[in-house]
């Protein structure tokens, strides 16, 4: 395996605000259009990584793109290796933390040179990293908010339709239990018995109602129940998890490895999600959808370029 050596040049970090065909509705907020910042790494022998971060909140961008651009400039003129620059860059900022903004910026740019790096060495970044291409299993999470539940069959119907699925998710923690329960019928009744019901309660829940809830719910067959409770509260998940049947998934709001590592020395969860983000109308070559399974590319990098056109629609100045 020949690696080319690559030397960071510049690193350009464009904010755009992308509007959503289904708006999020849930316990974190309402959301009618999504902020990306679209991070370039270019290297002196011309290869480009990319990466993208989802912050959220269309103002994040202010404070996390600066981040970006003070860490690139450190580096510039100097070899890419990213697991010291990652390090690097979590102790340059250590001062103001290792969560939030820090690492966030530390990570858009660590995504970058791993892209750029498989690019260089001719393959696809699963392979780069010890894995393979070809079909994952995929589950639909792109609907099914927190909204009357009258429009939630038409609802699942068109989510299995985007890609033949078996699986979505549904968001939970309406005021009444009933209504929860109101939710998963009409999804199920639309989708199929067989379909696979991941619940999702965006941390809407105290520790208490959450016990409730989810002992209420736990003898329906759901595939998981996903983040009930405030992310860091691990004491909480880990007696979750102990008195539920119901696999309990935490780990979306994860900053870095050390707090994936407490949680599950914690017995804080049957599941760990880290959030991977999801591909939308920027990209140029959003990955192929096939029977309920994401096509992972066979090409070099991690297979993400941009629709340049769109960007120029969507960009914003933070």
């Amino acid at each position: 395996m020949n690696f080319e050596k690559l030397t960071l040049r510049s690193v350009t970090a464009r904010p755009v605000l992308v509007p959503l065909r289904r708006p999020i509705v849930s316990k974190v907020g309402l959301f009618d259009q999504w902020p990306m910042i679209l991070i370039e790494l270019a290297t002196e022998q011309g290869i480009v990584g990319r990466s993208y971060l989802e912050p959220y909140l269309k103002h994040a961008a202010r404070y996390i793109v600066p981040a970006i651009h003070d860490l690139a400039d450190q580096r510039k003129g100097r070899a890419i290796h990213p697991i010291e620059d990652y390090q690097n860059g979590r102790r340059a900022l250590n001062l103001i933390g290792y969560e939030g903004v820090s690492m966030i910026a530390v990570s858009g740019l660590d995504m970058a040179a791993w892209d750029a790096l498989a690019k260089a060495a001719g393959m696809p970044l699963a392979v780069l990293l010890g894995g393979s291409t070809g079909p994952v299993p995929a589950y639909n999470s792109n609907g099914l908010w927190l909204t009357e539940v009258a429009g939630l069959a038409d609802d699942a119907r068109a989510l299995v339709a985007e890609g033949g699925f078996n699986a979505l998710k549904l968001r939970l923690g309406r005021d009444k239990l009933a209504d929860d329960l109101a939710a998963i019928e009409a999804v199920r009744s639309a989708a199929g018995a067989d379909i696979k019901l991941m619940v999702d309660f965006n941390q809407g829940l105290s520790l208490g109602d959450a016990l409730h809830r989810c002992h209420a719910l736990d003898r329906h067959g759901l595939y998981w129940f996903e983040e009930p409770i405030i992310y860091d509260n691990l004491a909480g998940y880990a007696q979750l998890t102990s008195e539920l049947t119901t696999p309990v998934q935490l780990g979306e709001n994860f900053f870095g490895p050390r707090a994936l590592h407490q949680a599950l020395s914690m017995g804080a969860g049957d599941y760990v999600m880290p959030d991977l983000m999801r591909a939308d109308p920027i990209l140029a070559a959003p990955f192929e959808l096939k029977d309920g399974f994401l096509m992972i590319p066979n090409r070099p990098g991690a297979g993400v370029e941009w629709d340049e056109d769109a960007v120029r629609r969507y960009q914003y100045d933070g």
